[in-house]
This record gives C-alpha cells, structure tokens and sequence, in this order.
C-alpha cells in the first residue's frame, strides 16, 4: 500500500497497541516517526479517540473547554498515518505463545505489541462509600457528571489531597462550591512536593476558600438514600451532598498477569520498556518500569 506522500506500507506486520489513552496514542505517533512501515492497530474500551486526562480537572471540567481539545491528536491524525483506531472495542484475552488479540469473538495476529491498559481510579473502602453522590475522576464521562453535579452542590468534599484531589478543589471552587478537602498527610501533595511546598498549595487553597481537614483520614460516608457527611477518623464529621474520592490509581494489569506476563505494581518492563517476553512491551500508567538512576522499578501516573 502507498500512502498520499509516497509512503509505502508493509501489511505483512502488524503493531497492535492495547488502550487508546495518551500512552497508546503516543506509541503510535511514534512508532510512524520511527519509520515503522507494517500495519498499526490502536484498540480502546473508550469510545472517544485518545485524550489527555488532565484537563478533565481543570479547563474540561469547568466548561472552559470543549471535550474535544484534550484530544492528543487533531481529527484526521489517525486515517493520514494508517492507524486503525478501534474505540468502544475491549480486549478480552492476550495469546503471548499464538501472537494474538482477542477483540470479543476476533483474533487479531500480530508481530509487535504494546500494552498500555492504563489504570482505574482506587476505591474508598469505608462503609457507605457506594452512596449516590460519590464521584471518581478518570473519564471525560466521569468529568461531565462532576461538573454538572458541582454546580448544583451545597458542599463538595474532596477525599484525597494529590493532584487529582488539589485541582478538583480548585475547579469547584471556581464554579462556586463550598469545599472541603481531607486527606491524612500534613500538606496538599506532600506525598510528591515535600512539606515546604506543600504548605504553599495549602496556604493557596486557604486564600481561595477551601476548607483543609489534613492530618485525617476517613471513617465512612453517611447519607439516607445520597451521601450527606463524611465522618472523620478523628470522630468529627464534615457536611458534603457532593463527595470527590481521589485516593490514587489501580494499574490495569489483568490481561497481561493472565497472560502470564510478570506483575509487580504494574506490568514490569526493562528500562526500554520490554517484558521478558520478545516483542510485547508496555507503557503509560501500567508500566512498572527499571530505573537506572534508581536502581529500581518506578511506575509512574504522569507526563
């Protein structure tokens, strides 16, 4: 096959790349930078084309911004570099020995595979945490509800004091919501920036109206019927008819630990991203990979 430009195209080979986030979109960018001539197949659970998260927080969430300018690649990327994006399709078994995807009832071959599954928001594990009015963060779904939930809150409780939880805090701020953030470190994103700048985001949140309970956890959700409180480890109870849970992310290892594939907080990889399989790698937020700095596996959730 010749592409527009004089590209000519080897459909005996096949790149597959599992999950259609900014790490599989990226994988493909490059993969048709790198020169690489097969065929590219690009499959997501999602039925948008590959976005990047976090404006979903922030510009996306307080309707400053369409959905659609968070996509990673403008409309046409994928047709004008041979990509066969497939959204909305998820994939059910990984064969490492046959080469193959399962898609439902397809089989599709392969000779180069990339897993970027992505991760899934934590759940709280506290009694009443299945109450309606909780929310998770990780769609653009997920940021629609949220929004739209937000603007017609009495108080919005933020569990979880990271980067999710901090620019959530702020968002719903600036649509006007009373907030409340709670989470058990001394500072907001003390976990990542240290106590000194942490102190600073959390003298920020002060300034802007944001109520901090840190240095406590949660002990449960109250509500007859839809969350109302949140009570403190501390015995206290915060009043919340909106409730924001950002506790961190669960790796989406499943299909590569069935496959077999070696599992440790993450698929684990080399410090070029292979598995100890030939010809299967991973990348984004389910790859735990080596480190050579570090000497260690590290698993990272962002750019």
């Amino acid at each position: 096959m010749t592409a527009p430009g004089g590209t000519v195209y080897d459909r005996s080979m096949t790149l597959v790349v599992v999950g259609a986030g900014l790490a599989g979109a990226k994988a493909v960018e490059a993969a048709r930078e790198a020169g690489y001539d097969g065929k590219v197949v690009l499959v997501g659970e999602e039925e948008s084309a590959p976005y990047e998260r976090p404006p979903l927080s922030k510009q996306v969430f307080r309707g400053e911004k369409p959905p659609e300018s968070a996509r990673v690649h403008d409309e046409g990327f994928y047709d004008e570099h041979h990509v066969e994006l497939r959204t909305g399709d998820r994939v059910t078994e990984l064969d490492l020995t046959d080469r193959t995807v399962h898609v439902g009832d397809e089989v599709l071959p392969y000779d180069r595979l990339v897993l970027a599954t992505g991760a899934r928001p934590r759940r709280l594990d506290v009694p009443g945490a299945d109450l309606p009015g909780t929310h998770y963060l990780r769609t653009v779904e997920d940021s629609a509800r949220l929004a739209e939930a937000v603007r017609g809150a009495g108080r919005v409780a933020v569990i979880g004091g990271g980067w999710i939880g901090s620019e959530v805090a702020a968002s719903a701020r600036q649509l006007g919501a009373d907030v409340v953030m709670i989470d058990p470190t001394p500072t907001p994103l003390h976990g990542v920036l240290g106590a000194e700048i942490g102190a600073s985001f959390a003298q920020l949140h002060r300034d802007h109206g944001v109520a901090l309970r840190m240095g406590t956890g949660v002990a449960s959700l109250t509500g007859s019927g839809r969350v109302e409180g949140v009570v403190l480890t501390d015995g206290s109870t915060e009043a919340a008819d909106v409730v924001v849970v950002g506790v961190g992310a669960v790796p989406n290892t499943e299909l590569a630990q069935a496959a077999g594939l070696a599992v440790d907080n993450g698929i684990v990889v080399d410090e070029r991203l292979r598995t100890g399989v030939p010809g299967v790698l991973a990348a984004g937020d389910v790859a735990s990979a080596f480190h050579p700095h570090y000497d260690r596996h590290v698993r990272v959730e962002h750019w």
